[in-house]
């Protein structure tokens, strides 16, 4: 079969979406190595660099004027090379198909990763919210599939969107590989030496804005008087200044330590270091860093409701999001109860399983067939 992605974040997006392109790249071409795999990307200059099996062909504009107008190129182009390379799937990875597509004899699938903008229109500006409704809704009305990365995006889809439910299939996502490696303890000595960390310290990797809600950690902090440090890890927004104000407030400065800038792979070294991972989030589409910390051996705490459940499972401990009392209790139950945290990680590890590679591209290949022409 042959596969194509648009893989423009797969090169050029550090973060969930661009995670979730490389891995669902890497893992089916390493899993199912008989298929051919073309990655469409406007281009590849300063790209992330990332491994490509034998079987992924790397597919950028072939004409002059797209390649000077790739942006272009990547919405309103594509048809010329996806009819070149005679491909039986067109899959995009992050919520957008080409708007030609229709016209390229080819079956297509979208993934749809969330529509928080629908759940929390406020934390998006105006014109973002119009953008995205206008994109996904025609992505999903001409695909002849949808992938929802978690059975709470497919309920969203069909509530928030309309989508018919006959129309869409969940595939949960993994994470990468490297968050199964061993960190030998002079990797994890640099790591810690390398940012100033201390020992035995609470974690939430994340970028640094408002639905995330760093801030009930803080308040939780201060509400419990707890004494472990905090460790904030992701790409800042305005929203670290609240932290800042609140941090000042409660006279935490102290005990709180954040990270910009972190390269992928010193990450395990940061997880496997931590006494716990902490992430209240408002609301995800998955919640990826979940899965990162159980397979990396770390007792988690979320938030109840929304997609946290199926991502933790019976592994995870879960608070409301807004109750920073409950989650101060919490956290000091698991640091304080040795026997809790390793029956919690134990248990980590074996939901994490249900997460293997094997059984993402079984799930990506069983959808592919009920739509190959073939």
């Amino acid at each position: 079969m042959k596969i194509g992605f648009d893989a423009k974040r797969a090169f050029y997006n550090k973060r969930g979406l661009g995670n979730y392109s490389r891995d669902t790249i890497r893992i089916l071409s390493e899993q199912k190595p008989g298929n051919e795999y073309f990655l469409f990307t406007p281009k590849t200059e300063n790209a992330i660099n990332f491994p490509l099996e034998s079987n992924c062909k790397i597919i950028k504009p072939s004409s002059f004027l797209s390649g000077k107008f790739p942006s272009l190129w990547r919405t309103f182009g594509q048809c010329r090379e996806i009819q070149q390379e005679k491909l039986d799937i067109y899959h995009g990875l992050s919520h957008e198909l080409p708007y030609k597509i229709g016209k390229c004899n080819v079956r297509t699938i979208v993934t749809m990763h969330d529509v928080i903008f629908l759940k929390n229109p406020e934390l998006f500006p105006p014109f973002d919210r119009y953008s995205f409704r206008k994109k996904y809704t025609r992505s999903c009305r001409i695909a002849d599939k949808i992938i929802a990365i978690s059975k709470q995006t497919k309920c969203d889809l069909i509530e928030y969107m309309g989508i018919d439910a006959r129309k869409i299939e969940v595939v949960y996502q993994g994470c990468n590989p490297i968050f199964k490696q061993l960190v030998s303890e002079e990797m994890r000595k640099n790591v810690l030496s390398k940012y100033n960390l201390p020992s035995g310290y609470m974690l939430i990797v994340c970028a640094i804005e408002k639905r995330k809600n760093h801030e009930i950690i803080l308040k939780a902090m201060h509400a419990g008087q707890i004494g472990i440090p905090l460790v904030i890890v992701g790409r800042p927004s305005a929203y670290k200044k609240e932290l800042l104000q609140l941090i000042s407030e409660y006279k935490l400065d102290e005990k709180v330590i954040f990270l910009h800038d972190v390269e992928t792979s010193e990450l395990p070294a940061i997880y496997k270091s931590a006494a716990l991972f902490v992430y209240p989030s408002l609301f995800e589409g998955f919640g990826i860093p979940i899965l990162e910390a159980l397979t990396s051996g770390v007792p988690v705490i979320t938030s109840k409701g929304s997609c946290f459940e199926e991502t933790g499972g019976k592994a995870a401990r879960y608070i409301a999001h807004d109750d920073a009392e409950e989650l101060a209790d919490a956290i000091c139950e698991i640091t304080g109860n040795n026997t809790l945290a390793q029956q919690m990680i134990t248990e980590g590890y074996l939901h994490a399983e249900l997460f293997s590679d094997e059984n993402i591209a079984n799930s990506l290949m069983r959808v592919y067939n009920t739509i190959d022409p073939s």
